[in-house]
């Protein structure tokens, strides 16, 4: 299963079904380690993939958007080990290639563990930095790490504000609604995320006076598709609040965790999970246990990265493209 999963870790399958580019029996799957610069965009259903470097060779009209934002994860502000030293800077490097955008993000989605063992200092370290981002807003989920020992209620006391439960919230901006999940308070076997009751049926009114031509962006820590459940990259409950995003037309799901870019579409639906700027974790199966993983010095920024996403009214999901620090 390891050898598997790790074998197919670089595949890029596309089938077709009802001429809209997936097979109903499997789905597009394009997992891009962290670093490699990949800018995709879905047309008509459709790939269309570009270098980061090539980017300016591509015509303004196809990666100009009504709306972009950044997703930032995996701070992980505290942490001091061998895999990174100096998050410090690796997130000051983050903020600086949002800063070099051509045009400034609407807002940032962190998509949690802001910080390493959710301390005050850490969380004042982080909010602080990311003040200095040209974007004028950060949405904020929490991680695992954000919620020890107070079960969440400082992450809630700064960043929860008018949120519902546990730190569950939804917004609109441009036509695009937002949904913000919380998967890491109740944590099942192995560690695998967990939505529950409450939040589940939350979501399902939330998303009940939406036409189904609005585009939906989900956000949350763990990813909401198994990746690797053996290591808990995955949501227990998961399929239940999936199921309320199927009648949807353009659906994205972004996370956090696993500190590795890896996108899968399924139907209607693209999934990607983020780079840290922290710390990378080892591709799943080839290790025995997930955790910061040193990598040789000159090699680290490259495999940390931000995740740059834009709106275009009309296209079939959000082009989401990934940019390594190094």
């Amino acid at each position: 299963m390891a050898e598997k999963s790790a074998r197919k870790s670089n595949d890029v399958l596309l089938h077709d079904h009802n001429h809209d580019g997936i097979d109903r029996r499997g789905f597009l799957k394009c997992m891009a380690w962290a670093g490699t610069g990949a800018f995709c965009v879905i047309q008509g259903g459709v790939l269309n993939s570009y270098s980061l470097s090539k980017l300016a060779e591509v015509g303004s009209m196809e990666t100009r958007g009504e709306l972009s934002f950044v997703q930032i994860s995996d701070s992980h502000m505290g942490f001091d080990k061998a895999a990174n030293p100096d998050v410090v800077s690796t997130l000051k490097a983050a903020i600086d290639k949002i800063n070099a955008l051509p045009q400034p993000p609407a807002f940032i989605l962190h998509t949690g563990d802001i910080t390493h063992l959710s301390k005050p200092a850490e969380f004042d370290t982080a909010e602080q930095l990311l003040k200095s981002a040209s974007a004028k807003d950060v949405f904020y989920v929490p991680g695992e790490h954000d919620v020890l020992n107070d079960e969440g209620k400082q992450y809630l006391d700064r960043f929860g504000k008018g949120s519902k439960g546990a730190g569950w919230y939804s917004f609109e901006n441009k036509g695009v609604h937002f949904i913000g999940l919380v998967n890491v308070m109740n944590l099942k076997a192995g560690g695998l995320g967990n939505l529950g009751q409450e939040q589940l049926e939350w979501l399902e009114k939330d998303l009940k006076h939406l036409s189904k031509s609005t585009p939906v962006v989900v956000f949350a820590h763990i990813p909401l598709w198994s990746v690797y459940p053996e290591w808990g990259w995955g949501t227990d409950d998961s399929a239940q609040a999936l199921s309320y995003l199927k009648r949807f037309g353009s659906v994205t799901v972004l996370n956090g965790h696993i500190h590795q870019t890896m996108q899968k579409v399924e139907g209607n639906i693209t999934f990607h999970t983020a780079a840290s700027t922290a710390f990378p974790q080892p591709k799943p199966g080839s290790a025995p246990s997930p955790g910061p993983m040193k990598v040789p010095e000159e090699q680290l920024r490259s495999l940390l990265g931000v995740t740059d996403v834009n709106y275009v009214r009309g296209h079939h999901a959000l082009a989401v493209t990934d940019s390594s620090l190094g």
